[in-house]
C-alpha cells in the first residue's frame, strides 16, 4: 500500500482529482459571483437634475472575478473580430449541422428503414421562458437608455469631471484614429473603461484628494476672474457715466446757446409802406392828328 501511495502514478492521480476539485470550487464561487451580479443592480438614489431617475447599475468592479471573465470575453471577441471571418465561419457551422442532419436522416431511412436524425430529435423543442425573454429585454431597454442619458448628462456638463475626460478622450481618439484601425481604437476603449474604473476603486481616496485640490483651485481662480471683471466692469461704467454727464452738459450748453442765436427781433409796422387801398386809374391816350391831304 505504502508503494502504491509513493507511486508517480497515484501522485498524478492525486493532483489531477485536487485540481478538479479547485477548478470546480472556482467554478462554482464564479457561478456565485455572477449570480450576486445579476443580483445587485440597483437603481443610484440621486437622480438627474433634471429629476428624472437614473437606470440600474451593476457593481461590476466590485467582483473582480466577473469583470476579469468579461474583460476577457471582450477582447477576445474584438480579436476574434479582427482576424477571423465570423459570419463566414456561421454560415459554415450551419451548412455542416444542416448537411449532416439531413444526410443521417435520408441515409436512416433508405437503410434501416427509419431516420437517425429523428430518434434524437427531443420530446420537447427548447423555448425561451417568458420571465427571462422579459428580463433580457428589459436588461437591453435598461442599457440603451444608460448610454442615451449619460451621453445627454456629459453634454450639458452635469458632471464636469466626466465632461472634461470624454472631451479629453475624443481629442485623443480624434488624432489616434489617423494611425490605428478601428479595432485597435475599440480594443484600447475597451482596456480604458475596464481598467479605469478599477484603478479608481483601488486609489479612490488619493485620487479625490486630488481632484478636490483641483476644484479649490479652480474656483479660486474663479473667483480671481469674477472679482477682476467684476472690477473693471465697475470702473467702465464709472467712466461712461463721467463721459456722459460732460456730454450731456456740453450739449446742453451748445443747444441753449443756438436757442439764443436763433431769438429774432421784434419787427414794426412802421419800417414797411402801408399798401394802397384803391386800384390805379389807367391814363387814356392823346388823339393823334391826321396829316392833311
Amino acid at each position: 500500500m505504502a508503494a502504491v501511495q509513493d507511486h508517480p502514478t497515484t501522485k498524478n492521480i492525486k493532483d489531477t482529482v485536487q485540481n478538479g476539485e479547485n477548478a470546480k470550487a472556482q467554478a462554482a464561487k464564479t457561478k456565485d459571483e455572477f449570480a450576486d451580479l445579476a443580483n445587485a443592480r440597483t437603481t443610484p438614489d440621486e437622480p438627474a437634475t433634471t429629476g428624472q431617475p437614473l437606470t440600474r447599475r451593476q457593481p461590476y468592479w466590485k467582483n473582480p472575478r466577473a469583470t476579469g471573465i468579461a474583460f476577457v470575453l471582450s477582447v477576445a471577441f474584438i480579436f476574434a473580430a479582427r482576424y477571423l471571418n465570423i459570419i463566414r465561419y456561421i454560415f459554415k457551422g450551419i451548412y455542416i449541422t444542416l448537411g449532416v442532419t439531413a444526410s443521417a436522416e435520408i441515409a436512416g431511412k433508405a437503410l434501416l428503414g427509419r431516420g437517425l436524425t429523428s430518434q434524437f430529435r427531443p420530446r420537447k423543442y427548447f423555448t425561451i421562458p417568458k420571465a427571462s425573454l422579459e428580463r433580457l429585454l428589459d436588461d437591453m431597454e435598461q442599457l440603451i437608455n444608460f448610454f442615451v442619458i449619460e451621453s445627454q448628462r456629459i453634454v450639458f456638463a452635469e458632471n464636469v469631471y466626466a465632461t472634461v475626460a470624454v472631451f479629453f478622450a475624443s481629442f485623443i481618439s480624434y488624432f489616434l484614429i489617423k494611425f490605428v484601425p478601428l479595432w485597435g481604437l475599440t480594443l484600447i476603449t475597451t482596456t480604458v473603461a475596464y481598467l479605469a474604473p478599477l484603478i479608481y476603486i483601488k486609489n479612490q481616496e488619493l485620487i479625490d484628494s486630488y481632484l478636490e485640490q483641483a476644484g479649490h483651485v479652480v474656483n479660486q481662480q474663479a473667483t480671481q476672474i469674477r472679482d477682476l471683471a467684476a472690477q473693471h466692469t465697475g470702473n467702465a461704467a464709472k467712466t461712461f457715466q463721467t463721459y456722459a454727464g460732460e456730454y450731456t452738459h456740453k450739449a446742453q450748453e451748445t443747444i441753449n446757446q443756438y436757442r439764443g442765436r436763433s431769438a429774432s427781433p421784434e419787427i414794426k409796422k412802421e419800417d414797411f409802406p402801408s399798401a394802397p387801398k384803391t386800384e390805379p386809374v389807367a391814363e387814356k391816350p392823346e388823339p393823334v392828328a391826321e396829316p392833311a391831304s
